[in-house]
């Protein structure tokens, strides 16, 4: 026989009522998931990334814009995540966070604070709710997972990562060795 769940459950409202602490609370089916301020590591690729993705879809704001954590992404009264990076359809940027609710690229860059909610907890979310690609950035191991809602298993990136915006739209290429050039040995 399995054992009850007894672990607490948390609403969207619960949580924004929380007091500011520095701390970074999701909700993934009114599970709690709690990260502390990120490290150097973590904000110099998060920095990096932001930047390639910004001067890329800067031709393509029509189409699609690019975000950075904080930003509430709540699908359900259960389910609020703040991705550290976050790629929009441009007709869901109207000046209020409830709307963007497809995701075309989520980015999580792992912390030792986040790395299961991250590779697991997330992961599984942002595949249910159908986001495109999934880009899990490991500045330790310098590589990239890459996910995508039907897989079973990541693509392991450890040269260069492609994306596009739009089938049609120019491809996207970030080189890993520049991506993780600046963090310290």
């Amino acid at each position: 026989m399995g054992m009850p769940d007894t672990a607490r459950r948390f609403t969207v409202d619960q949580v924004l009522a929380f007091p500011d602490d520095g701390n970074r609370y999701e909700l993934v089916d009114g599970e709690l998931l709690v990260t502390p301020a990120p490290g150097q590591a973590h904000q110099i690729v998060l920095g990096e990334l932001y930047g390639v993705l910004r001067t890329y879809l800067r031709p393509s704001a029509h189409l699609a814009r690019v975000f950075l954590a904080p930003a509430d992404i709540i699908w359900s009264p259960r389910e609020y995540v703040q991705p550290d990076l976050f790629v929009v359809p441009a007709h869901e940027v109207t000046g209020d966070w409830h709307d963007c609710r497809t995701l075309l690229l989520a980015v999580e860059v792992v912390s030792p604070g986040s790395a299961r909610a991250d590779r697991l907890t997330k992961r599984r979310l942002y595949q249910r709710r159908g986001v495109e690609t999934y880009w899990i950035a490991d500045p330790d191991a310098r590589l990239v997972e890459v996910w995508r809602p039907g897989d079973e298993r990541p693509g392991i990136v450890t040269d260069a990562l492609l994306w596009r915006v739009a089938p049609d739209a120019e491809e996207l290429v970030i080189g890993l060795e520049e991506l993780f050039r600046h963090l310290p040995s």
